[in-house]
């Protein structure tokens, strides 16, 4: 088997403030960079018990520079930083991958199901909505996944996320290391939470992977509201793109990958 990992770190175990996340402040950061690269090893290990002979790991928060490589098994190789790809926190996967595997996942924009609940870059997007629904950076990259045919089978993160990523599919397989409130959250222990990984995502990769396998809506309605009205009103000259408010820009297509060239290029 060929297995795919993405991972993130808002929805590693006990992150709860952005301090936490941000390589220039390594007196908060350390800690959940260290906790972020052994729930990837523990999904490394699981994905090696059930079988996997090749492994790709995509560090996908913030400047792609995380994850400690000489932490993870030999067999797996690791991207760092960014290739500026449309498939953005799932570059590099394509047809020949089995099965992906996401890590440290989060809540989207407006969900309020984590402290740190955001859907891609932060700093400028309030909220991405797709189809009338606000959307998370799950269902971005599981649908990117899916326009090659790769199932995602097992997702870590929050609990609001494992919630909705059960109303997507309920064949895939989650693990909520946290429950979030407000401002707080409630992790279960760390090293709880890297033996649960290595456990699950070996029953994952065990089962039929094509019951994961996310199907692609027909066409596409993608609404992104700004911080910034001034960088909405800039952006709004992306070919197909109409500014619906003064911070509201809409997007239509049939074609997902029109949506990740235009995320791209707007967020």
């Amino acid at each position: 088997m060929k297995i795919y990992i993405s991972a993130d770190i808002e929805g590693i175990t006990g992150t709860t403030s952005w301090s936490e996340t941000e390589k220039s402040l390594p007196n908060d950061y350390d800690i959940f960079a260290d906790q972020m690269t052994n729930e990837v090893k523990a999904a490394c290990d699981g994905a090696i018990k059930a079988g996997a002979a090749d492994i790709f790991v995509k560090d996908a928060h913030d400047t792609g520079r995380n994850i400690k490589h000489d932490k993870l098994p030999e067999i797996a190789k690791l991207m760092r930083g960014w290739s500026g790809h449309p498939f953005s926190m799932v570059s590099g996967l394509d047809e020949s991958f089995d099965a992906a595997i996401f890590i440290g996942y989060h809540s989207g924009g407006y969900t309020g199901g984590n402290p740190l609940a955001h859907t891609m870059n932060n700093s400028d997007v309030s909220y991405i909505k797709m189809n009338g629904e606000y959307t998370s950076e799950f269902l971005i990259h599981a649908y990117a996944a899916a326009t090659v045919g790769v199932p995602v089978v097992f997702v870590s993160g929050d609990a609001d996320l494992s919630r909705e990523i059960k109303k997507v599919n309920s064949n895939i397989e989650t693990l909520a290391v946290k429950e979030c409130s407000g401002g707080a959250s409630i992790s279960i222990h760390p090293d709880k939470a890297i033996s649960m990984t290595e456990k699950l995502v070996t029953n994952a990769l065990s089962k039929d992977l094509s019951k994961c396998l996310l199907k692609l809506p027909e066409e596409f309605e993608i609404e992104i509201a700004y911080r910034d009205p001034a960088k909405a009103s800039r952006l709004s000259y992306y070919p197909g793109v109409k500014q619906l408010s003064g911070n509201i820009l809409y997007y239509k297509t049939e074609n997902y990958f029109e949506v990740l060239r235009m995320f791209n290029f707007l967020t």
